[in-house]
């Protein structure tokens, strides 16, 4: 008896361990298994008629920047290339890591300032927009789930925070885009914008705040504008 005993707790130490869960997620620690090459995960250009034909206009969701040229944006991807390749897409075949790319789930538009300096390819662990969170969290979610990727703890705990919060998961819309191609002031008031951006609360809003949410260079219709010095006076700010 003894012996089978022992057998058995052998058995049971050798067992792997159930792997740890959250939201239909495998949680466990980024692991590159393979050299990232942004080349192996390229995505046509032609996916931004489709973006913006999604958004309903050339819009970025985390700062509800409207912009009045596609030249103005950059594609963004809202779970990195390189985040996705860290997080299982390292053991993918080509076809996968090119869908994933090219995949609009997880494609939105942002400010070229934005989605180079300050987004780049964290996760959302250290970076979160200051507008749409919920959906921003949520479509992460979804990104993991349909590409099979793993999630680490902190980025489970950053995006439960926000879901746990949440009453809607979609996007929520502005009505700028008219108002910015006009020239005018965007909707949605002075005093949000100042809500949203002015972070020393002094009643303007500098560069260094603008760059920090994403928004610079800003143009003569963004919502933000009225509240900057346009020293030269040509209608960009914070060139």
């Amino acid at each position: 008896m003894r012996f089978f005993f022992g057998l058995w707790m052998a058995a049971v130490c050798l067992a792997p361990a159930a792997a740890e869960t959250w939201r239909g997620l495998t949680v466990a620690p980024e692991h590159r298994c393979a050299r990232y090459d942004a080349d192996e995960y390229r995505y046509p250009q032609s996916v931004e008629p489709q973006i913006i034909a999604r958004l309903g206009k050339i819009f970025s969701p985390y700062t509800a920047q409207c912009f009045q040229d596609r030249r103005q944006t950059d594609i963004e991807h809202i779970v990195a290339r390189s985040e996705a390749h860290d997080s299982g897409l390292c053991h993918a075949d080509a076809a996968t890591r090119r869908a994933f790319s090219a995949d609009l789930l997880n494609l939105t538009l942002a400010s070229p300032g934005l989605n180079r300096r300050i987004k780049r390819d964290y996760d959302a662990a250290d970076w979160m927009p200051t507008l749409n969170r919920c959906w921003f969290a949520h479509t992460v979610v979804q990104v993991r789930r349909k590409y099979g990727l793993t999630i680490d703890r902190r980025e489970a705990a950053a995006l439960e925070r926000v879901l746990a919060a949440c009453v809607s998961q979609a996007m929520q819309e502005t009505a700028c885009a008219a108002s910015a191609a006009a020239g005018a002031p965007a909707a949605g008031g002075t005093q949000e914008a100042l809500r949203l951006w002015d972070d020393d609360r002094d009643g303007r809003i500098t560069c260094r705040e603008a760059r920090r949410h994403g928004l610079a260079p800003v143009a003569r219709g963004h919502r933000a504008y009225p509240h900057m010095r346009d020293g030269d006076g040509d209608g960009v700010v914070c060139e």
